[in-house]
């Protein structure tokens, strides 16, 4: 008479499967529906044995129960005493999820009505672009407000850093009105570097309750674009213009990132769950390494493996994201190179006074600290290459 304890897991539908997870850990897989049974039966106290019965009857053939609560031990949904150790998902993550907020405090920011303000918001920053194209941002105009282009390219760093902050927070407020918890985390995306809200939670819930959470942080971005144009339209004063200016360069060029479905951006997610892949990332590698005669014969059985969802979406994203390096090009090309460039032209002028000269070390350090997330970035990106050879 054995029982297998295992630890609380979520099982969601999924069609003719289940997704099933821990959301301590943030660790989500889907199996066959099955499978659902079995661990259903298994924490109700079921023994093996009674596990068996009840999966053969179901499925009109034996199931083969120890190898199922092997994988399952793999994958650590068996309580074995010891404390679960949660999966990282970026190079800098934290390991606690946090609640804090009330779920009842919040739900009402990501109600019906609500998402249909961030709509309307949302109708508002695009009439009022099309209505004043001198309010969309000019990068190596706006970004710099004050007189002095070294103490606006410092500025700029912590500005930038807090829009992002407030995004996170976005989706981290919209978890727990869906009575979710979140990690925080840095991680980079090509040549920027990026915080990062761990919604892997979000996995545990019916498919049409994840889109808040996913969406969270362009709503707040939604709010603040429309609140800073708002103000522009409102205000007369050319230095409070500038610095609303500052705020709408760097809101918009965050909310253009996040629609880069091709980097995984909220987007992205967005997109998944909509089509209901469970491993498109994956899935669109393999495409790509078919297309161009470079797939193992061990990586063809794994996409022949794959759900029918991933390839269908595949089999066109995979062009999506060969074509979207050019669209990151293009955004960097227009809200990051022309800072850089004139910041570097500022620097290397202030610099040509020899180190000796007081404004040599003040260009310098200026220069290192709007370039510093670009640099912090590559590193992890070499840190990534180094431990995946």
């Amino acid at each position: 008479m054995t029982t297998v304890r295992l630890r609380p897991l979520s099982i969601v539908p999924e069609g003719e499967e289940v997704l099933v997870g821990d959301p301590e850990t943030g660790t989500f897989v889907t199996i066959p529906a099955i499978g659902g049974l079995v661990i259903e039966a298994l924490t109700r106290g079921a023994t093996i044995d009674e596990v068996a019965a009840e999966a053969e009857a179901a499925a009109g053939q034996p199931v083969d129960i120890p190898a199922f609560v092997a994988t399952l031990t793999e994958l650590g949904f068996v309580d074995d005493g010891s404390r679960p150790e949660a999966a990282a998902t970026a190079p800098i993550q934290g390991k606690r999820w946090v609640a804090g907020v009330s779920e009842r405090v919040v739900r009402p920011l990501f109600g019906r009505v609500a998402w249909c303000c961030y709509a309307a918001i949302a109708v508002f920053c695009v009439a009022v672009f099309v209505v004043r194209p001198d309010l969309f941002p000019s990068a190596a105009r706006d970004a710099f407000p004050f007189g002095d282009i070294g103490l606006s390219a410092v500025l700029l760093v912590p500005f930038s850093m807090a829009t992002m902050a407030l995004h996170e927070c976005g989706h981290w407020l919209a978890a727990r009105a869906a009575g979710l918890r979140a990690r925080f985390g840095v991680d980079r995306r090509m040549m920027l570097l990026v915080f990062e809200t761990d919604l892997t939670q979000v996995w545990g819930v019916p498919r049409k309750q994840r889109y808040s959470p996913l969406l969270g942080g362009m709503a707040v971005d939604v709010v603040l674009l429309g609140a800073l144009l708002a103000a522009s339209l409102a205000v007369d004063d050319a230095a409070v213009s500038a610095a609303l200016a500052v705020g709408i360069y760097l809101k918009l060029a965050g909310f253009l990132w996040q629609c880069m479905v091709f980097l995984r951006t909220d987007l992205y997610a967005v997109m998944v769950n909509l089509l209901g892949c469970h491993n498109l990332w994956r899935v669109k590698t393999l495409l790509l390494r078919r297309a161009f005669g470079r797939l193992s014969a061990a990586e063809t059985e794994e996409l022949a493996s794959a759900s029918a969802a991933d390839r269908r979406a595949g089999s066109w994203f995979r062009w999506v994201w060969l074509a979207g390096f050019a669209g990151v090009l293009g955004w960097f090309a227009l809200f990051v190179l022309p800072v850089v460039a004139v910041v570097l032209r500022w620097a290397a002028d202030g610099m040509s006074a020899g180190p000796l000269a007081g404004r040599f070390w003040y260009c310098l350090v200026c220069a290192a600290l709007l370039l510093g997330p670009y640099l912090l970035a590559a590193g992890l990106a070499v840190r990534e290459r180094r431990s995946r050879t």
